[in-house]
């Protein structure tokens, strides 16, 4: 009787339990039977969702409802704590399983050659995101003395960045933002939050509601500059083609047109502004150089030889996520993924790499919304499938499950599991009990390790 394909999953964000979903909803579930086995270098699973969502979009962060489903599957078991390559090797997955996936995401901050980036005050934006939502491996502390600081780019992160700055400490409270991020908030001196664009309003890439939603803070000013609201042919067929676009640009306008509030922190969308140069003495951020751009008829923009200095103590930038390079695997610096034909692996031949799969943003980039990583491992896992019905996957030398359990223990590492998330998520539930919030986010390693039992 043959046996239940045995599948590693590298990464347990929404990419990788897609993928396990994807597996779960194959025919081969049901015929020879399916076993995956995800791997998380964090003691807790969801990585995007808990580490990559502000904690003020609790809407988003209800997909993990349905990533809970498919986690409490019995073909699927959760190893957390485990670190690629650090604690277990691609040699030793292909030695447990007939494939692996790899869906590690992007954590880190894109390169954005920029004079003046490295001076301090100068801060990448997924830096910032990691501080406050919490993640285990980045410093407890942020600095926040800055009275006007500058957001470079106009994505939903821009906007998470510039909004968490804006906001009181107490606004946030309610949400399961660790007792340090709510101290270090609590002192932010920021009362000026400039974000800039170097297009117009029809390119920005903000998301409408994510936009909206600025305005629903009772302590935040948003304010746009009606010289900022301008359109070419190119700018007016983007709005004809893309209702998103269009709505952004709607929202845009109206908040043009309207008097300023006398909400206390003042949130400023600045367009047409390309930053040139972050300029500092006594290597600290002082101010930021923009020039001045205007439309070139295709949506594009050209400089005009106009420059501004903004008087900013602090420039977060917020200009893409991008990937670690994985051991044993091609990557591509440029777009910073591994080289991949619908989510088989590329050897540097061209080759397919035997028995290895991508998805989610280390296959395609940091682009997209969460949702759009369904399809990712839709493709990823039809293409492996395909791959097993062919022989093509020379098969595990030690498929039976309880063989990397026992590697992992031998080695001594502290492997958290599913039934130790639960633990986990029930003691962070238990302390948001004690102040009337849903939950309090556990942020120390060891404290997260042992919450879970492990």
């Amino acid at each position: 009787m043959p046996r239940p394909i045995r599948v590693a999953i590298v990464g347990a964000g929404p990419a990788g339990i897609y993928a396990a979903d994807a597996l779960l909803k194959s025919d081969a579930a049901q015929d020879p039977g399916v076993s995956i086995d995800l791997f998380e270098r964090l003691p807790a699973p969801f990585g995007l969702i808990r580490y990559g969502v502000a904690p003020d979009h609790p809407r988003i962060k209800g997909i993990v409802t349905a990533l809970h489903q498919v986690l409490d599957k019995p073909q699927i078991r959760l190893f957390g704590n485990v670190d690629y390559p650090g604690d277990i090797t691609l040699d030793d997955l292909h030695r447990f399983y007939d494939a692996v996936v790899f869906a590690t995401g992007a954590t880190a901050d894109r390169a954005l050659d920029l004079p003046g980036a490295d001076l301090e005050g100068s801060f990448g934006a997924a830096d910032f995101v990691s501080w406050y939502d919490g993640h285990p491996d980045v410093p407890r502390t942020w600095p926040l003395q800055a009275e006007q600081v500058a957001v470079l780019g106009v994505g939903n992160v821009a906007l998470d960045v510039a909004r968490i700055l804006a906001k009181t400490a107490d606004e946030l409270l309610p949400t399961d933002i660790p007792a340090n991020v709510h101290e270090g908030l609590a002192r932010n001196r920021a009362l000026e939050v400039h974000v800039f664009g170097r297009r117009g309003p029809a390119q920005a890439k903000f998301s409408p509601m994510e936009l909206r939603e600025l305005d629903h803070s009772p302590t935040i000013e948003v304010i746009v500059d009606p010289e900022d609201i301008d359109y070419d042919e190119g700018s007016i067929a983007t709005r004809r083609g893309n209702k998103q676009a269009d709505m952004v640009a709607a929202t845009l306008e109206k908040w043009a047109i309207r008097d300023p509030g006398t909400r206390p922190h003042r949130l400023h969308l600045h367009f047409f502004e390309s930053p040139q140069e972050i300029l500092g003495a006594d290597g600290q951020v002082v101010a930021l150089r923009t020039e001045r751009t205007e439309l070139d008829g295709t949506g594009n923009v050209r400089g005009t030889g106009r420059f501004t200095d903004w008087d900013v103590q602090a420039v977060y930038r917020a200009v893409g996520y991008y990937s670690d390079e994985l051991p044993k695997l091609p990557f591509d610096p440029v777009p910073g993924t591994v080289p991949n034909e619908a989510g088989r692996v590329l050897a540097a031949d061209g080759s397919h790499q035997s028995a290895v799969y991508v998805t989610g943003w280390i296959k395609r980039g940091p682009v997209g919304l969460i949702g759009h990583t369904k399809g990712d491992a839709n493709e990823t896992i039809a293409c492996l499938l395909q791959d097993h019905a062919d022989g093509l996957l020379p098969g595990a030398v030690e498929p039976q499950p309880q063989a990397v359990t026992d590697f992992l223990a031998e080695r001594g590492i502290r492997a958290t599991s599913w039934e130790g998330w639960q633990r986990l998520d029930a003691h962070e539930r238990a302390l948001g009990a004690e102040q009337g919030r849903e939950r309090v986010k556990v942020v120390e390693r060891e404290s997260m390790i042992r919450h879970s039992g492990s």
